[in-house]
């Protein structure tokens, strides 16, 4: 993957829900080995365009793309282009935890084995676990249903399971807005550590998280991108006005 310059690039890419369109002439180059935030307020197309970028919309009857998204230089809905093989790359956390109602061993190794794993399963296991600092915490229950979790044990084994098929790029829509204080927390601090190995994109609703975690940040509001940089420009020296206006809170 390293020939191509970035994670994800849109190029004038449309989305519509049948007759409604969501997202319009988006162009984003998403960088690799960074913490992109997508911040806007509710409606503004944010999730939907996140959701574009491991075809999870494909999901939704009467949905279509226009334009193209480029991930190692081929457009992901190029008709030869296997979604579910695209998911093995592009892994997606969702706002609410979502195990399978199977024992936490079972939720690690669905996805991996669906993809060939043929590796040692307990070490898969005990890596995926640690990797989200949930080894310890579970260890002696990994027969257990995943469902008996807390929530936040919930959110992190999701991302545990995302992260056992070795993706290049985690998608987080909204990830800790179901969580308390202390579990969103740790996944802020998962997302952080995780950049070093993957390309990570979050939607957030919270101003305070976009800015503690994300390198980059891109303001959406009505189906458009408005403004895309640094995260510490976006928060202090934005180019747009209505930028400005959201981040401060004046509306949103």
């Amino acid at each position: 993957m390293n020939e191509y310059e970035y994670a994800i690039e849109t190029q004038n890419m449309n989305f519509f829900y049948g007759d409604f369109q969501a997202v319009y002439d988006l162009n984003m180059q998403i960088k690799k080995n960074k913490v992109t935030a997508i911040i806007g307020p509710s409606g503004c197309g944010k999730s939907t365009a996140l959701r574009t970028f491991n075809r999870m919309n494909d999901l939704i009857p009467g949905t279509r793309v226009e334009g193209r998204i480029l991930f190692r230089g081929r457009d992901i809905y190029d008709p030869d282009v296997d979604p579910v093989s695209l998911r093995r790359w592009i892994g997606m956390v969702f706002q609410k935890p979502n195990p399978f109602p199977k024992s936490i061993r079972e939720n690690i190794l669905w996805g991996a084995r669906i993809n060939g794993f043929e590796g040692d399963p307990d070490e898969l296991v005990e890596n995926s676990l640690k990797q989200v600092y949930l080894w310890d915490e579970v260890k002696d229950k990994l027969k257990k249903n995943a469902l008996d979790l807390s929530g936040g044990q919930q959110q992190r084994l999701c991302i545990a399971r995302a992260i056992a098929v070795q993706p290049d790029i985690l998608l987080m829509d909204e990830p800790t807005s179901a969580l308390d204080p202390i579990s969103s927390g740790k996944i802020e601090d998962l997302m952080t550590e995780f950049k070093k190995k993957y390309t990570i994109i979050v939607v957030t609703h919270n101003m305070q998280q976009a800015g503690r975690v994300s390198d980059e940040t891109a303001f959406f509001l009505n189906g458009y991108l408005v403004e895309m940089g640094a995260t510490r420009d976006i928060f202090f020296s934005p180019k747009d006005t209505r930028t400005e206006n959201y981040i401060s809170g004046r509306f949103g």
